[in-house]
């Protein structure tokens, strides 16, 4: 059955071995330069946005002034929300280019940049050449993909060894017993390892549930022998055990954090407030899919074609199925619900929609394609006049109006791009079939993505960057650089210090760390205020809704140094 299902999964081709090589080759070095373009242009051309790229930033920055690798740190104060494998790269990067915002988002890029190769590798070897670069393309160029590739957060580098476990796995149960199956299997464990560094134990436990299921629901034990268990746990434990025993070892409270709050209580109650319907996923994938989402119903209809009564013969097809529908019930049954938490069903429904499409690449026939690219014409043209209206009538999405006329120009170009895209796209595919109409679709996709990055700065909250830079260049080693009422994760990183807290505590996770409750660091407002009469400089930033009654208070003696839109920096001395 595994050898008539392999044949049938791929093409046989009349090339040689080399020649297969240097198609390998040539298809990875043309995805790696188009999509390195995507993703690396203007990639340090707009602030960090708070909180999430200001956090993510910071703690590998005080990696590096400490030289503790080991208790990744927020502000000074212990933090033990996740693992530290993102933070060590990013850390490598600061390391070797600076403190800018370049260095920092390069490790999502590459990551993002990763997927995409990995994508095309697993859907080269499960179907042919054609599906791999068509999963390929369709995986870097969908909206979601393409976002968080652009943003310094866990989720795509999360993603990315999560898929190459899978993709390990379903490629490695194909293989005869021998080195290239014992690889597969190795490089499985060795993932699911560097997963679970990157974001806990989900790195193995939500892939280990795919295999599980798909393995029991379609009796595919006989393909899972041999494991090469002992060995790949070893491997397994060789990565990622050693950060685990260090930190409980040099933290009395870190596993009660790391395991109790952040794996269970997270995932089961409320704590994290973030909830969301049980379809709040579903928009999320449809809404991230664009501009391939008109495809993915039929792409997922003929992977299974036959339902139950063929599962065996399409017995890998439904692996991807189980991979996506086990990962969108899980994060769906958590109570604590954010938008990059589904990427990793991305890359699977990035497969099944590119074996979907290569028949209809191979004979440029379009007749398939008709209703997905009427969707692609539909959701271009509905979000490009969205993109106009809300220009136009900020004030139905609470934008402000100068916000709005700040983006009035990419806006429109965005428009203009994405209904000149759904118009041309379907055209094409009438005139000169397919392989005209798809990267009508890329390219139109590739300059709607390159005019959002140029519109970035002002579609995202306003930070601290400029106060933040002027604090590192005024502020001596005495002084105190304080936040008011709030804590700011890009000023930190941009100023280059910790600072001191007013009444606030949001994530600083204060109770697992004695030694920064007891600092001094974290005041009331009484103690902010007896600070404040000192002779000693003290800087303090804050938003401006935040110092309205503080200001208007006579008794309080302020200057103020510099303002932004949202934020202001004051001090008790000129």
């Amino acid at each position: 059955m595994q050898e008539g299902h392999r044949a049938r999964m791929t093409t046989s081709s009349p090339v040689t071995t080399t020649d297969h090589a240097v198609l390998w080759r040539r298809d990875l070095l043309i995805l790696a330069l188009g999509f390195g373009l995507l993703y690396f242009f203007a990639l340090g051309s707009y602030p960090l946005a708070n909180p999430d790229e200001g956090r993510y930033a910071e703690i590998p920055r005080e990696m590096v002034a400490t030289g503790d690798y080991v208790t990744p740190r927020l502000n000074g104060v212990n933090y033990f929300e996740k693992p530290p494998l993102l933070y060590w790269t990013v850390a490598g990067c600061l390391r070797a280019f600076g403190a800018n915002e370049w260095s920092m988002r390069v490790m999502p890029a590459l990551f993002a940049l990763g997927g995409v190769l990995l994508t095309y590798a697993a859907a080269r070897r499960l179907h042919n050449r054609e599906a791999g670069l068509l999963a390929a393309t369709v995986l870097g160029s969908s909206l979601l993909y393409f976002i968080l590739g652009h943003i310094l957060i866990l989720d795509m580098a999360v993603s990315v060894l999560m898929s190459a476990t899978l993709f390990c796995f379903i490629l490695g149960v194909r293989e005869p017993v021998g080195a290239r199956r014992r690889w597969f299997f190795y490089g499985l464990y060795a993932s699911a390892a560097l997963a679970t560094l990157t974001k806990g134990l989900i790195g193995f436990l939500v892939t280990g549930a795919v295999m599980f299921f798909w393995l029991l629901i379609f009796n595919q034990w006989k393909r899972l022998r041999p494991l090469y268990l002992p060995t790949g746990a070893l491997l397994f434990l060789t990565i990622a055990a050693p950060w685990h025993l260090l930190a409980a070892l040099r933290n009395d409270t870190w596993a009660h954090r790391y395991f109790v709050y952040e794996h269970w209580e997270r995932f089961m109650t409320p704590a994290a407030s973030r909830p969301g319907k049980w379809h709040y996923y579903i928009w999320i994938v449809l809404a991230g899919l664009i501009p391939w989402v008109g495809f993915l119903w039929p792409a997922v209809r003929d992977a299974v074609r036959g339902g139950w009564a063929r599962r065996k013969e399409n017995a890998d097809a439904w692996f991807f199925i189980t991979w996506v529908a086990f990962i969108f019930l899980f994060f769906t049954k958590s109570h604590s619900k954010l938008p990059p938490y589904i990427l990793p069903v991305f890359p699977a429904l990035a497969v099944l929609i590119g074996a979907w499409l290569a028949p209809s690449w191979r004979n440029n026939v379009a007749t398939r394609l008709r209703v997905g690219l009427g969707v692609f014409a539909f959701v271009s043209g509905a979000l490009g006049v969205a993109l106009c209206i809300v220009v136009i009538r900020p004030e139905l999405v609470r934008m402000s109006a100068e916000q709005a006329q700040a983006l009035r120009l990419p806006a429109f170009a965005m428009a203009a791009v994405l209904l000149l895209g759904g118009v041309i796209a379907p055209w094409l595919a009438r005139l000169r079939g397919v392989r005209a109409a798809l990267p009508a679709m890329v390219v139109t996709m590739a300059l709607f993505y390159g005019l959002l990055i140029f519109a970035a700065p002002d579609i995202q909250k306003p930070g601290t960057k400029e106060l933040a830079q002027l604090v590192q260049a005024q502020a001596r080693p005495g002084d105190r650089v304080l936040h008011y009422r709030e804590f700011f994760h890009d000023f930190t990183f941009y100023a280059q210090r910790v600072v001191d807290v007013v009444g606030f505590k949001g994530e600083l996770e204060l109770e697992e760390d004695a030694a920064a409750r007891a600092s001094g660091r974290f005041i009331d407002e009484t103690t902010f205020r007896q600070l404040w009469t000192q002779p000693g400089r003290v800087f303090a930033v804050a938003r401006k809704k935040d110092v309205k009654e503080l200001f208007a208070d006579a008794a309080f003696r302020h200057h103020v140094l510099a303002a932004t839109r949202d934020h202001v920096l004051f001090s008790n001395q000129p």
